[in-house]
C-alpha cells in the first residue's frame, strides 16, 4: 500500500519538475529575441521586459505554471510563438 502511494506522489510530481526545468529555457529565449532588438512599441518593449522579469520570479518562488505563463506571454509579444 505504501508503495503505491509513493508512486502516486511521484507521478504527481513528475510535471512540476518538468515545468520547473523549461522556465530557464524560455527566459533564454527571450533574452535572445531581445537581444536581437526588436522593433517594438515602447511599451509592448516595457511589458515584454517587465513579463521577463515576473517570470523569473516567479520560477525563484516556484511557481513555474504562473512562470511559464508570464513567460509564453512575452514570447508571443516577441512574436517567437
Amino acid at each position: 500500500m505504501k508503495l503505491r502511494h509513493i508512486l502516486l506522489a511521484l507521478a504527481l510530481a513528475l510535471p512540476a519538475v518538468a515545468q520547473a526545468g523549461n522556465c530557464p529555457n524560455m527566459m533564454a529565449e527571450v533574452d535572445a529575441a531581445l537581444a536581437e532588438n526588436p522593433k517594438l512599441e515602447e511599451d509592448v518593449m516595457k511589458e515584454v521586459k517587465t513579463l521577463r522579469e515576473e517570470g523569473e520570479k516567479l520560477h525563484a518562488e516556484g511557481k513555474h505554471d504562473k512562470s511559464v505563463e508570464a513567460l509564453t506571454q512575452a514570447l508571443l509579444l516577441l512574436g517567437k510563438m
